[in-house]
């Protein structure tokens, strides 16, 4: 008597075959193994060349009949707008800050940032209202976005360059987005 082997009905070879290339995509979409990744950055603040400022120009300085006086250094990067980080997808935590150096470049840097690593994650300024809980995974593509580059690391402090030309006055929120999904892992209203 003859035993059937069932590997070896095209059925059987046919679904093996679909499934291997179902998990590959699965695998290649989805890559489960940066669940449990941590890429850390630890940059350090922007700073830029100080320029100076004359000092009739300076906060408080008088403004009719003061005589020009010497240039006062500027020092430091100045805070624009700052946020805190709400939880989307993904547990999100940091701050974000929008800083402008003395040479008039404007930077976005985010501190103490702590969220989960995950595949093509980009950051972006929106003009899209941040919103809590599921309502803010999806909205924040739905108007202009600005993409600044993608996520230096999912844990640490990083810079990113916000080209001279975007507006703030509309762009106010920033989040860390998965491109591949579309949906933010977090988000901060600038304020």
């Amino acid at each position: 008597m003859r035993t059937k082997r069932p590997l070896r009905h095209p059925a059987v070879r046919v679904v093996l075959a679909l499934g291997a290339a179902g998990l590959a995509v699965a695998l290649y979409l989805f890559q489960p193994w940066r669940l449990f990744t941590t890429v850390e950055v630890n940059e350090a603040p922007p700073s830029a060349a100080a320029s100076s400022v004359p000092a009739s120009s300076a906060p408080g300085a008088e403004a009719e009949g003061a005589p020009d006086a010497p240039a006062e250094p500027v020092s430091g990067p100045r805070t624009v707008a700052t946020g805190v980080f709400v939880s989307h997808e993904h547990d999100t935590t940091g701050t974000a800050k929008v800083l402008e150096l003395a040479d008039g470049r404007r930077v976005l840097r985010i501190e103490d940032l702590d969220t989960s690593d995950g595949p093509d994650l980009r950051v972006w300024l929106s003009d899209q209202p941040v919103k809590e809980g599921r309502a803010g995974w999806f909205n924040l593509d739905d108007g202009e976005h600005l993409e600044l580059g993608g996520l230096k690391g999912n844990k640490g402090d990083a810079n990113y360059a916000i080209p001279a030309g975007a507006d703030l006055e509309d762009l106010r929120t920033v989040t860390i987005w998965c491109r591949r999904f579309s949906v933010s892992f977090g988000a901060a209203a600038l304020a």
